[in-house]
């Protein structure tokens, strides 16, 4: 229902938000959402499959060096990283299923590039070409059936519920790519690249076909904002979510240099550990957010993040870094969601798939950056250091979402006209 409110000459159009039917709670909630974000596991699951494959092809197979083995994994990456904020603007647009299905189509084509690229393995240089193709493809394809599967739930479950669907996007997102990569191991030691290319064509081809038939979420109508305005409303939350991404990042990238440097084993069960205390705490509080906000949820998850990445950085015993990893992935589960509710909800309706995009390519270019700024920490101050000064920059984060709380609230028109 549209609600119009006269000031003067002005007519200001107040739009409520969507909310959920009444009867959608629990279980079939959640079946509701699974069945939507499913489409952003098959895309995540064509990113796995290949990853633990292609750089040992690249170098041990076809000859070339590690950087151009790492480069053909970066540039899916980047990709994404560049076509994201693209992919939420179409989303508003055209609505998300259609982007979805593109990003699916995506998806098959990097598959079509893998098997090409296989097919011609007696020329290195263009079998090469072909492989650097397929990954950009892929990238933009993840890009645009990640951000329209979120939107698309949202869609259809309702807005009051867009915590949840963040959530089980994220959770979905590590059990592709969990799943991928050993699977990816064992199709291609069976059948080579070839028969891992043809996996991945019929993961996303599956996709495609379900998702084809499923009703469509009208996109939503209303003049577009500006890229420039988007960004002026969620980058400080986009912020916020990118200091935090720095202990994920320092995590994930170092913790085995970390157990090295202690001379200790267990690095991979301290990684199991971050996984599941991910991924539990999501299942474990899937209506936080609706109940205490966003930014109420997002402090009390860098406070536990911070407490966990100051345990790894002062761990003498192996137990306490085990225990601060733990901490660590049970504070960043929620960080996501929670500034993303409040990020989303800081626009118009038709601008939410730009918003989203934008306050995602945060988290993207933390992680590309903290990986090289930790490494050059790392190699002047020690290993333990860069977790000291994750916790650090986590804090800054703590008080900057503090700040955005004490902040009056800001009204958002979702359309304006004049009479």
């Amino acid at each position: 229902m549209v609600k119009m409110k006269h000031c003067c000459k002005n007519v200001v159009i107040l739009m409520p938000e969507p909310v959920a039917e009444p009867a959608l709670n629990g279980l079939r909630l959640n079946l509701r959402i699974v069945s939507i974000v499913m489409f952003n596991f098959a895309s995540y699951l064509t990113i796995g499959l290949p990853l633990a494959v292609l750089p040992g092809y690249v170098h041990d197979v076809m000859g070339f060096s590690a950087f151009w083995a790492g480069l053909v994994i970066s540039l899916q990456y980047f990709a994404t990283l560049l076509s994201r904020p693209h992919a939420g603007r179409y989303a508003d647009l055209l609505g998300p299923k259609k982007i979805v299905v593109f990003g699916l189509c995506g998806c098959f084509l990097s598959g079509l590039g893998y098997l090409t690229a296989g097919l011609t393995a007696s020329l290195p240089v263009i079998s090469l070409l072909l492989l650097c193709l397929g990954r950009v493809i892929l990238g933009i394809g993840q890009s645009f059936a990640g951000t329209g599967s979120t939107l698309w739930g949202v869609g259809v479950v309702g807005s009051l519920h867009i915590g949840r669907v963040i959530s089980w996007n994220g959770i979905v997102t590590y059990g592709a790519m969990a799943m991928g990569a050993p699977l990816g191991v064992v199709f291609y030691h069976w059948g080579g690249l070839q028969a891992l290319a043809l996996i991945i064509m019929g993961v996303a081809l599956v996709a495609i076909l379900l998702a084809i038939p499923r009703p469509t979420v009208k996109a939503s109508k209303g003049k577009p904002l500006p890229f420039r305005a988007v960004l002026g409303r969620v980058w400080l939350y986009g912020m916020a979510l990118a200091l935090a991404s720095a202990g994920f990042g320092v995590i994930a990238t170092f913790i085995t240099l970390f157990y090295d440097a202690k001379g200790w084993d267990g690095a991979a069960f301290a990684l199991t550990l971050f996984s599941c205390a991910f991924v539990g705490t999501r299942l474990l509080f899937p209506n936080g957010i609706n109940r205490i906000g966003g930014l109420n949820v997002a402090m009390i998850c860098f406070s536990v993040e911070i407490i966990g990445l100051l345990l790894v950085g002062v761990a003498t015993m192996p137990w306490m870094a085990k225990i601060g990893v733990l901490l660590a992935g049970a504070g960043f589960s929620l960080v996501f969601p929670a500034l993303g509710v409040v990020a989303v909800k800081a626009v118009p309706q038709q601008n939410q798939g730009a918003a989203l995009a934008t306050y995602t390519v945060f988290m993207d270019l933390s992680l590309g950056v903290t990986g090289p700024l930790a490494g050059l920490v790392m190699s002047w101050a020690g290993v333990p250091v860069i977790y000291l000064a994750a916790a650090g920059l986590v804090a800054i984060a703590l008080l900057l979402t503090w700040r955005l709380k004490k902040r009056p609230p800001e009204h958002v028109p979702e359309a304006a006209s004049s009479s």
